[in-house]
């Protein structure tokens, strides 16, 4: 039996951020700035984020998974050095990339981020990114989705959309012979603490019946920077849904310090197996923190 390996990390909100001019602080940005200046900056470092990247290369994962967030109030200077950033993790082979509602911060970023990134959230037989997409990589079939747009001062709510869902809901359907262990990527969770209501995802209901009819392996996520595993309904099967720290906070803030995962997914006779080891900061450097079994 061979054994495929998935790493999975999220919400780097890489530092530093880079100077903006008065005209990008219109709107919302400027309140994120202004956060960023008097605390963000202190909680995501760079010599964090770039110890986890280390650590994940010598493990020598099969794929990495990103859900999203990589920039902090998607300055156009910020999605650049984000593109030089997932050059340096991997390959637009070797990387995927589903968007985080920081890099929808504004509506006028998106179609920086579509330059820039892109490749690593396209689709194998797609010549641009668009979502829902599908990657195949060994084992895997990957699918991923956006939640990001953009919100209101005060809010980071993600949605899918009409036209997604139903997008969604043919892919699903055409992918249940697949064969393959499939891999759901977002940012938003799609369940959130009732003191999250300003960071949920809104049309939660309508994926989580996609679930309940078509069925996935795994979903992955990001967004609320702390270690979450939970299930819902499939078909057949309870789902497993993961959740997973920002990967550039420091040890020693009130928030989860960096951490990662790591998915062994392998085809055994009775299904799939898969186990999960969490590697994140300590005071003494990046070590495993916790080992599950998933499947």
């Amino acid at each position: 039996m061979t054994t495929f390996t998935l790493a999975h990390l999220s919400d780097p909100h890489l530092p530093p951020m880079p100077r903006p001019t008065l005209g990008e602080l219109a709107g919302k940005r400027v309140i994120g700035y202004v956060n960023w200046t008097r605390n963000r900056h202190r909680v995501h470092r760079s010599e964090v984020i770039d110890a986890l990247i280390a650590d994940l290369k010598a493990r020598r994962p099969d794929h990495v998974a990103v859900t999203g967030d990589l920039v902090n109030i998607a300055l156009p200077a910020e999605i650049m050095r984000a593109a030089e950033w997932l050059r340096s993790v991997g390959s637009t082979d070797d990387v995927t990339l589903v968007p985080g509602n920081h890099d929808a911060y504004v509506a006028a970023a998106a179609a920086h981020v579509a330059r820039a990134w892109g490749d690593y959230m396209r689709g194998d037989d797609a010549d641009a990114a668009h979502f829902p997409f599908v990657r195949r990589r060994g084992p895997l079939t990957l699918i991923g989705l956006t939640t990001a747009v953009p919100t209101a001062p005060f809010r980071a709510t993600g949605r899918l959309g009409r036209t997604q869902i139903a997008a969604l809901d043919a892919l699903l359907g055409s992918l249940a012979d697949d064969g393959n262990f499939r891999v759901l990527l977002l940012h938003h969770p799609l369940q959130s603490a009732p003191h999250r209501r300003h960071a949920r995802l809104t049309d939660s209901a309508a994926l989580r019946t996609l679930l309940r009819r078509h069925g996935v392996d795994l979903v992955l996520h990001g967004h609320d920077h702390r270690h979450a595993v939970t299930y819902v309904d499939g078909p057949l099967t309870r789902i497993p849904v993961i959740g997973v720290p920002s990967a550039s906070v420091a040890a020693g803030s009130h928030r989860e310090p960096a951490a990662y995962n790591l998915f062994a997914i392998t085809r055994g006779n009775a299904g799939w197996h898969v186990e999960m080891t969490t590697r994140g900061l300590r005071h003494d450097g990046i070590t495993v923190l916790r080992k599950d079994v998933l499947l």
